[in-house]
């Protein structure tokens, strides 16, 4: 070999040493950032857990104890922009808690009073007004939609005919899931996107199987103005809202804007948050997604629907409500902790229903963009939480089992994935709501 040659041939060495480097140190670096990202891994219960009674906590003090510290964790992620929590057993409200901000550009936290658009938690508000209105026999449950709005109908004229007040309230139109909900989201407007319905093939029969709506749930807007002569939002604020004494609670986007504190929505920035502006899409459909309120709005609507205010929602409807309609079997597996808890669900009048791990959990989450909500309780126990937040992190959503499983005496599961010792979370600053 020529000197020549040996100096070419020691240089590609050098050359391919330095790529084989370069690449396994990339290699390593996405390795690294990819384990960073993970999320934690969940060994799911099998088979599911059955709530023991004798296990059923005595009180919510060992629960309010466990819940400020997966709160502390929550806060201490980096996760969420601003968050709210209240805990209620009984007529008591025995946490409130909140974090972060309300806006994060300008540092303004959030307190107690601080509004959030609530998303489909609207959908229980439409189906209690329909509730109410019923009791005083200017609507029934079998009203058919076309007895008060004529010109309606589905691409199943027969069926279209059919459907009634409780097909749309307990989401069993027979249209295929979201209907409508992108052309919607592109400005379309809500009459048109009725009057199109009709374009739409049907799943099923109407009545005859779940999916979830967003369009045709709104109509209970429209049948409210045609039984009572009066718009649908001012009847919910008349009749639910005021007497309630939830009294930061509006609809639409001006309601939110005007409000004397408000969060706004958030999406992600670097390591922090940046705020928007919120949309005006979702408005235009009020029953469906337009509520906007506050944690303590929310703690008095949670205490009413335990059966805590009968004097505005009697425990009869209370019960019509959280009953079963129908099935929606692939609830069950949407979430880990759905997975490892849920031996049933359906859907009733505007709430879900699930059967966890033996006992009955009403439930509802909302999204829309730049905001999340959940709520869920037990009637039985009259035991339940409600959260709020101002960006898009699923983080919190899996503290409410978690909440669930300790007050229940379940197995323990980090659902959330934040589960971190007591000391690991000594620095983060606490606060209570004001």
């Amino acid at each position: 070999m020529s000197r020549t040659t040996r100096t070419l041939f020691a240089f590609f060495l050098v050359l391919l040493a330095a790529a084989t480097a370069t690449t396994d140190a990339a290699a390593a670096r996405k390795k690294k950032a990819a384990t960073r990202a993970a999320p934690p891994v969940l060994a799911v219960p099998v088979p599911i857990p059955r709530v023991d009674p004798q296990a059923v906590a005595a009180d919510a003090e060992g629960v309010v104890g466990d819940a400020n510290r997966w709160i502390d964790a929550i806060e201490g992620s980096g996760q969420v922009a601003g968050l709210a929590v209240a805990i209620v057993k009984d007529d008591a409200v025995v946490l409130e808690r909140v974090a972060g901000y309300a806006d994060w550009d300008t540092r303004t936290p959030v307190t107690a009073t601080t509004v959030f658009r609530l998303a489909s938690l609207s959908k229980g508000f439409a189906s209690a007004l329909a509730a109410l209105i019923v009791g005083e026999n200017r609507l029934r449950w079998e009203t058919r939609i076309t007895d008060l709005l004529p010109t309606f109908t589905l691409a199943d004229i027969e069926g279209g005919q059919q459907l009634t007040v409780r097909d749309i309230l307990s989401q069993r139109v027979g249209l295929p899931s979201n209907t409508y909900d992108r052309l919607l989201e592109a400005d379309e407007p809500y009459p048109l996107l009725v009057e199109r319905l009709r374009d739409v093939p049907l799943v099923c029969p109407v009545g005859a199987c779940y999916g979830y709506q967003n369009i045709s749930f709104s109509l209970i807007g429209d049948v409210t103005y045609a039984a009572t002569g009066d718009f649908f939002y001012h009847q919910v604020e008349k009749r639910l809202f005021h007497p309630l004494g939830m009294d930061t609670a509006t609809y639409g986007r001006d309601g939110l804007e005007s409000s004397a504190a408000w969060a706004r929505p958030h999406r992600r920035a670097g390591t922090g948050f940046r705020s928007f502006q919120p949309k005006e899409t979702y408005y235009r459909i009020a029953p469906a997604a337009g509520v906007n309120a506050s944690i303590r709005d929310m703690e008095a609507w949670l205490i009413a629907q335990m059966g805590g205010r009968p004097g505005v929602l009697p425990l009869p409807i209370l019960d019509l409500l959280h009953t079963p309609q129908i099935a929606t079997d692939h609830e069950q597996t949407t979430t880990p902790w759905r997975r490892g808890r849920l031996l049933a669900a359906h859907y009733g009048l505007g709430w879900r229903v699930f059967d966890y791990a033996g006992e009955t959990m009403v439930f509802h989450a909302g999204a829309v963009q730049g905001y999340r909500g959940v709520v869920g309780f037990l009637p039985k126990y009259r035991f339940g939480i409600v959260m709020l937040w101002n960006s898009e992190s699923p983080l919190p959503s899996g503290l409410l089992p978690m909440v669930m499983d300790r007050y229940l005496g379940l197995p323990a599961v980090d659902w959330a994935g934040i589960e971190v010792p007591p000391a690991a979370i000594a620095g983060v600053p606490a606060r209570r709501a004001n």
